[in-house]
């Protein structure tokens, strides 16, 4: 048996083509096929994570029971009682696995964790999210088939983006007429094509073309690097890497999305022109936003009102700096547990903490110019900090480190 990555070449768009056509069809005439669209999400499922994947696919389907046995457990629990330490140990136990697997790595170098699979965050954010909303009263009721739906949905799978539970299951439940269906495979086939031009010709160009070749010039000059801090190949391979990064990432999410429209779902969109921000924390509204929406929903809010419940932090300002760093260090680790991934989290933390400073500054101070000048200097500002920050996140000054030893 073959397996195909996601969204990685063209004969997995051509599974897409053929297995979605009728559903697209019923979709059409206002009728959701639900054994037609279970069969075809177990297709993919299979092909994603059989052949020499197969025991990524023994995790998955561990994970999923292990799942169940938690979200499930909780939901039980929460009809009888509410105590806080219970909601605690069932999030914990939620989040053990993508523990495990992220600390294996680090633990003993280069091993994976056996329990690992493709997608492994992705699930652990729906699932600590049931179990946070069902805290909540949000979702009044666990039901295992949508919960499994919402989990399994092979679009989004692998890398996002990260839905919400009660937006997946409405538009599961309610069949979108037909003119709105027709809007939204218009809008798909946009994705589509967009998608393409961004993964692989500018993902492309940027990833492999240009990248590979930089890498090696600034490796020959990294004793310059180290002796004068400063290399025009680094400072070129951050900018191609950032390029690269983002057209990669926003090309599959651009597909994942387009996918979701054509089965009847509107799962969000992850990029919004992110390169247009005029500050940082503008950024994290723009960049991978169902991740930073999800960091800001379940840690920052809640750790806000936890410290401010508590009377942790006395002066009110200090608070949401200090859930800044927290939130973002926790980003860091979920990358992985390398020093690159964690000074990244807590780059981006004190960046939105100096921008604080500078939007409370420019609050007091309204004679400050503010026009379009002041605007594109915003913009350049934010852009060469952000890929300053991927040059961290790439690991490329690791890798010069240790070529220069």
């Amino acid at each position: 048996m073959i397996n195909l990555q996601p969204y990685s070449n063209p004969i997995y768009f051509v599974w897409l083509a053929v297995t979605l056509l009728p559903l697209m069809v019923g979709l059409y005439f206002g009728k959701r096929f639900v054994v037609y669209q279970t069969i075809i999400s177990g297709i993919f499922l299979l092909l994603i994570f059989g052949g020499s994947k197969w025991q990524q696919g023994l995790a998955l389907i561990g994970y999923i029971i292990y799942q169940f046995i938690v979200v499930g457990g909780y939901a039980a629990y929460k009809k009888h009682a509410n105590k806080t330490w219970v909601f605690v140990s069932m999030v914990s136990l939620s989040i053990m696995p993508l523990v495990i697997v992220k600390l294996t790595p680090a633990i003993e170098v280069g091993q994976q964790s056996l329990i690992g699979f493709l997608g492994i965050s992705y699930l652990t954010f729906k699932s600590v999210q049931m179990i946070m909303e069902m805290r909540d009263g949000t979702i009044k009721k666990f039901a295992p088939i949508m919960f499994a739906r919402f989990l399994l949905f092979f679009p989004t799978i692998s890398s996002g983006p990260i839905d919400r539970y009660r937006r997946f299951q409405h538009d599961y439940v309610q069949v979108p007429t037909r003119e709105h269906y027709l809007e939204m495979v218009a809008q798909a086939v946009h994705y589509i094509f967009l998608g393409f031009l961004y993964k692989f010709i500018l993902g492309y160009f940027f990833g492999t073309v240009m990248l590979p070749q930089i890498a090696q010039v600034a490796i020959s000059h990294r004793a310059a690097f180290f002796h004068t801090g400063i290399s025009l190949a680094l400072i070129e391979y951050m900018y191609t890497y950032s390029m690269y990064l983002f057209f990669d990432f926003a090309g599959y999410s651009l597909f994942a999305v387009a996918a979701s429209y054509l089965m009847g779902i509107e799962t969000p969109m992850n990029f919004d022109h992110p390169f247009k921000a005029r500050n940082i924390k503008d950024f994290w509204n723009r960049w991978h936003m169902t991740l930073s929406f999800w960091f800001r929903d379940f840690i920052f809010m809640r750790l806000t009102f936890f410290i401010m419940k508590h009377h942790l932090i006395k002066k009110r300002t200090r608070i949401p700096q200090a859930a800044y760093l927290v939130n973002f260090l926790i980003m860091g680790f979920w990358h992985g547990v390398t020093w690159y991934y964690i000074v990244y989290g807590l780059f981006h933390a004190g960046a939105i903490i100096i921008n604080d400073y500078w939007l409370a500054y420019k609050k007091k101070n309204p004679q400050l110019p503010h026009n379009r000048w002041t605007e594109g200097l915003a913009i350049f500002i934010t852009f060469n900090v952000v890929c300053f920050s991927f040059l961290i996140f790439s690991g490329f000054l690791n890798t010069l480190w240790f070529q220069a030893r």
